[in-house]
């Protein structure tokens, strides 16, 4: 992958100019393709660590996270259009580390998935049940059909083209796969046009 990047840019540095329209739309189309490949090799890889890693536990402020996060992903642009609602979540014991992957998945994701909207709404949520905290990311984006709700969440499933929304497929099984090893459980409500809710519940109390 590496060796193909490397020649790509030298045509482009040595040869653009003797290069026709066709010939420098197809060394673009060589570029952006490298660019996802290498993209979905480093997400694969950070997939099958996740069995691996040591998870560390500790106490983590969920609030304070999820807003530091949102303002990391959510670009200066993008936030002119977006209603945010961050509501009181509870505090969690876990891999923060992991947790962050996790609500940076799912924030990225409904920021994607609702750039078509004149206004984007996204709220975030929480609540505490029977030593059960259960946490919710819901946005006003294109949504999927309810009925490829567990495909979503499985490697290299997509329901939309890479032509209407970049990624790699990758990312919401990152995100099953932390919650698991968490020992909590992964869902999504949806509807075509109308929007998606994802949800993550995990022990209050986490256990190795």
């Amino acid at each position: 992958m590496r060796a193909v990047d490397g020649y790509s840019r030298i045509i482009e540095e040595d040869y653009a100019n003797v290069l026709d329209g066709e010939g420098l739309r197809l060394l673009d189309v060589i570029k952006r393709n490298i660019k996802k490949m290498d993209q979905l090799i480093l997400e694969l890889l950070a997939l099958s660590r996740l069995n691996r890693a040591e998870l560390v536990k500790s106490k983590i402020d969920m609030v304070a996270m999820v807003n530091s996060i949102f303002n990391e992903v959510a670009t200066v642009q993008i936030r002119e259009k977006v209603r945010f609602t961050l509501q009181n979540l509870p505090e969690v014991y876990g891999d923060s580390v992991m947790m962050k992957q996790v609500w940076i998945n799912l924030l990225s994701n409904a920021l994607k998935f609702s750039a078509p909207r004149e206004v984007i709404t996204i709220e975030v949520g929480g609540y505490s049940e029977n030593g059960i905290n259960t946490y919710y990311v819901k946005d006003n984006g294109v949504g999927f059909n309810q009925k490829y709700e567990n495909k979503v969440f499985e490697v290299f499933q997509r329901l939309h083209s890479s032509k209407e929304f970049e990624g790699t497929g990758v990312g919401l099984s990152t995100v099953q796969r932390i919650i698991h090893r968490h020992g909590g459980t992964v869902r999504a409500e949806s509807e075509e046009g109308q929007g998606a809710t994802f949800y993550f519940s995990i022990p209050e109390r986490w256990k190795r």
